[in-house]
């Protein structure tokens, strides 16, 4: 998707005439379905007329030229693409990344910057570091780059910066960056319209632009596919914008740790599909081949099993519970990352538990105390039972009971569910999880949206997505129907029953199993999982190319009432059902992670018709 395309000449004429801010807003509305933030209509009107000067004194009328581009499977999009050929005739891409900064401080961690943006100070990448990973996002999905001799290059263009004042972006220790993803300032004119002139000067732009467009996207990465080569110090994914400051923080203070006098507290937000599991498994990687003390940990039975599954018995051990550090001394770790930390605890007490060796002690503070460097990654909106109360104002007090230094991070960007923030969005708006602009969902969404009319029809459709590509789908439903034990053949009860409709749920633990049913914890991971129906506690935290969701009776949206009604009653979760309070808080959690697991789309059968209704009403065409 791209906002804007066309020569070279005609985006001249366009800045001239100051029409393109209004294209862009009215091509952003009826893309994403929602009104552009007044900052970026400013943000165009300010640098495109930079980006119309450079290029009509040193681009060639007949090249390319592409605004706000999205990447791949991801909500961001590059500022500016041009396309063309140099005197050699060998066809080039150039990324060009607009920045309005005027001031930039130095910062603590290494390859970030401080500066005013998004109307505060904030620590961001350097802009060389952003650039860069735009450069190898693109490198690694769009095909052109690898079938056919097409060079790609990518600068900054900081329009309204002066080196002369300010020189902060150049210090010595972006040398190498800045080499090969240059930065061009207001003084750089000349020099900005000498690089593009030598990449794309003789023009002939317009070929290699619809071949660009027409060329193949790789298929989208899950990260279960990729564990093992990632730990081994494979480079896989990408990181982008918000990940890259965030994960620059990780390495530098784990870097560090030896020297510092206070421990560090590292708090990293972020919603579905925002990139927390791949920051925490490329840091843990690339720490690793650092040499330094590293585990990683969650409370999810599920997510550790499988993980460690992928990486083999050697490397098994490095992947941690929650309430595996209560026996640490302190600061015997290096770095302690915690991913799906708003799984955290109270304490770290299990029901079996001797007596004598249980604990008042907060399982936080465990965590905390154990290690130099903590990191926790969490999404508070994904706390689905009373007993989980990780959260970013929890684990912030405690860090400043260790005195530690605290880095807290937000991550945006939008990995999952085809890059669609709207639908995330729409899911939440829809769910009354929190209000946002994304009242309606548009035909136009990436995110493939199909509701069922029944339980087998659904099925099927999962069914045949894995059939074309395996272990790419699966069923999931709310938790509403008991969970028996296998019978004594290792086969399941079918527990899952809609009229005709009967499927048994994951295979319980620790009991024998009939060959080719997984247990429960690796569900998500073997390729048999597809036979039976997972829960929210065997899909949280991973992701499928498409998800099929039975919205089950324990919700419901009232249309007399015009709001949403749980029914306790019809839940079978024990966790739920021993502790009803705050259950619509709960119960909204779970379908709003079991509506976010699929990377492509989501199919629905709604056991409430009223509810269907109401999810209809809010899906419309866009003209």
């Amino acid at each position: 998707m791209r906002l804007y395309s066309g020569t070279v000449n005609e985006f001249i004429e366009d800045a001239f005439h100051n029409k393109l801010s209004s294209i862009l807003t009215e091509k952003f509305e009826i893309y994403y379905g929602r009104r552009v933030n007044p900052r970026e209509v400013v943000s165009w009107n300010n640098s495109l007329q930079f980006l119309k000067n450079v290029v009509e004194r040193y681009a060639n009328k007949d090249n390319m030229i592409v605004l706000e581009s999205e990447l791949p499977y991801c909500g961001e999009r590059i500022d500016a693409i041009l396309f063309g050929e140099d005197d050699d005739n060998k066809e080039n891409i150039v990324i060009i990344e607009l920045k309005q900064w005027e001031n930039v401080e130095s910062c603590e961690i290494e390859d970030n910057v401080i500066t005013y943006v998004g109307g505060a100070k904030r620590m961001v990448p350097h802009p060389s570091v952003q650039v860069k990973g735009y450069h190898y996002y693109l490198t690694d999905f769009v095909d052109i780059f690898h079938e056919e001799k097409v060079g790609l290059s990518s600068c900054v263009y900081c329009h309204n910066y002066s080196k002369n004042r300010n020189a902060v972006l150049f210090r010595p220790e972006f040398e190498e960056e800045l080499k090969n993803f240059p930065v061009f300032t207001r003084e750089d004119f000349e020099k900005l319209g000498e690089y593009i002139k030598k990449k794309i000067g003789k023009g002939k732009g317009i070929e290699l632009f619809n071949r660009f467009l027409s060329s193949n996207i790789k298929p989208s990465k899950k990260l279960v596919d990729y564990t093992s080569e990632m730990i081994k110090g494979q480079r896989i994914f990408n990181l982008i914008d918000d990940q890259i400051a965030a994960n620059n923080t990780i390495i530098d203070r784990a870097k560090k740790c030896a020297k510092l006098k206070n421990k560090s507290v590292i708090i990293i937000r972020g919603g579905p599909g925002t990139g927390k599991s791949v920051i925490a498994l490329n840091a843990l990687a690339e720490l690793l081949s650092k040499g330094h003390t590293v585990y990683h940990a969650t409370g999810s039975a599920a997510f550790t099993q499988t993980l460690r599954k992928i990486v083999g018995f050697r490397a098994s051990k490095l992947f941690k519970y929650f309430n595996n550090f209560g026996d640490k001394k302190e600061n015997e770790i290096d770095i302690l990352i915690c991913d799906e930390a708003h799984r955290i605890r109270r304490n770290s007490n299990l029901r079996y538990t001797p007596s004598h060796l249980r604990t008042d002690t907060p399982q936080v503070e465990e965590l905390i105390n154990s290690s130099k460097v903590s990191v926790f990654f969490l999404d508070e909106y994904q706390i689905v039972r009373p007993t989980e109360i990780g959260g970013v104002e929890l684990i912030r007090k405690t860090a400043e009971k260790f005195g530690a230094d605290i880095y807290g991070f937000e991550l945006k960007t939008q990995f999952r569910c085809n890059g669609s923030d709207g639908y995330l969005n729409w899911v939440d708006n829809l769910l009354g999880v929190r209000e946002t602009k994304n009242t309606f969902l548009t035909q136009k969404e990436k995110m493939e949206i199909k509701i069922f009319d029944s339980p087998h029809k659904l099925y099927e459709a999962i069914k045949k997505k894995n059939e074309k590509k395996p272990n790419s789908a699966r069923m999931v439903a709310g938790f509403c129907w008991p969970w028996s034990n296998p019978r004594p053949d290792g086969t399941l009860e079918n527990d899952v029953v809609i009229g005709d409709f009967r499927m048994p749920w994951e295979g319980k633990t620790g009991y024998k199993l009939a060959p080719n049913i997984p247990p429960a914890p690796l569900w998500a991971y073997e390729i048999n999982g597809v036979n039976q129906i997972g829960c929210i506690y065997t899909i949280q935290g991973f992701e499928f190319d498409y998800v099929g969701v039975i919205f089950a009776e324990d919700l419901s949206y009232d249309p007399g009432k015009k709001e949403w009604v749980c029914h306790p009653e019809n839940s079978s979760d024990p966790a739920l059902r021993i502790n009803k309070e705050n259950f619509m808080d709960y119960v909204r959690n779970v379908y709003r992670v079991l509506l976010t697991r699929g990377m492509k789309g989501c199919y629905i059968y709604f056991m409430n018709k009223d509810t269907e209704n109401f999810f209809r009403s809010r899906i419309k065409e866009t003209e």
